[in-house]
């Protein structure tokens, strides 16, 4: 029977996702030989070369490419072993949460308020862009991940989408810009600046969807990919912005901010991404229970 050694496959684990024989030798305090000898008994025993040298860099081969697929998935499976298995027995369980750097606090605090104030839990709130998040999913450093766009998915990164809330998409701005007497929605998109989320938005898709029906080119004041920013510029009276509710509700709720109208046909969509895992944290579980959508869209 073939067996195979996990130290040569970690050492090769690490060389391929460095690229550079020497920085990793060094890294792990090996010499290059020592190093390059571990890498060739792997290839041995698999029977495939794994590198190719291109100058003085290393590229993998077809087999090496397969190679560290089943090595990424082999190393992540040990993390969250040692993950899970650290919290058993202990009086507290540690929840690690990711979120999008650009969503509403609000929409997080709404998520995670089943858990809030439990003496048994430990949070550990991450933000970071939608790469970042779902890199740390697969490494098995973060439980749940909230974003606001449902990510690719294949045989190999089996993330599991849970969209748990919807909120509507308004024009918003200051009392002292709005006026007493409403106005409606073609008049202010003609006659305001407007803080718009930057392209790359499905709320901003949706908007310049919606201004090319009614006919209107807006003089748009800032394009702007931070939601609490759009916030902060509509209160200091910049424009109008193009925002969840959810996103401005304290100012709202203050009268800081006017919701001057609701923008049909446009709307945000909140997901919990999560991995299948063997041992899934029954925090998630408890933060993806089906009431929460629904208390989440009252807010």
């Amino acid at each position: 029977m073939t067996v195979l050694n996990y130290h040569h496959l970690r050492y090769f684990w690490a060389v391929a996702h460095d690229g550079n024989l020497t920085r990793t030798a060094k890294r792990l305090n090996l010499s290059q030989s020592a190093l390059s000898v571990q890498i060739r008994k792997l290839e041995a025993r698999l029977g495939h070369q794994l590198f190719e040298r291109r100058g003085r860099h290393l590229h993998l081969t077809e087999a090496g490419r397969i190679a560290l697929d089943h090595a990424d998935a082999i190393f992540a499976t040990g993390d969250e072993l040692l993950a899970t298995l650290r919290d058993v027995g202990t009086k507290r369980q540690a929840l690690r949460v990711g979120a999008l750097a650009t969503l509403s606090r609000n929409f997080q605090l709404a998520f995670l308020r089943p858990i809030l104030g439990r003496t048994d839990v430990e949070l550990i709130l991450r933000s970071g862009s939608a790469p970042e998040l779902l890199r740390s999913l697969e490494a098995h450093t973060l439980d749940v991940a909230l974003i606001n766009q449902v990510p690719p998915r294949d045989a190999l990164t089996p993330f599991v989408a849970h969209r748990i809330a919807e909120q509507p998409v308004s024009l918003v701005g200051t009392p002292k810009r709005l006026g007493r007497k409403k106005s409606s929605l073609s008049d202010c998109l003609r006659t305001h600046p407007i803080i718009l989320p930057t392209p790359d938005s499905g709320i901003r898709v949706g908007f310049d969807v919606l201004v090319e029906r009614l006919g209107i080119r807006p003089q748009i004041a800032a394009e702007v990919e931070d939601m609490a920013m759009m916030r902060l510029l509509a209160r200091n009276d910049v424009g109008l912005a193009v925002l969840p509710r959810i996103v401005g509700l304290d100012e709202i709720q203050e009268g800081m901010l006017v919701e001057a109208h609701q923008l049909p046909g446009i709307s945000e969509t909140f997901y919990a991404v999560t991995m299948k895992r063997r041992f899934p944290n029954p925090l998630v579980r408890a933060l993806l229970h089906p009431e929460m959508g629904s208390n989440i869209e009252q807010k």
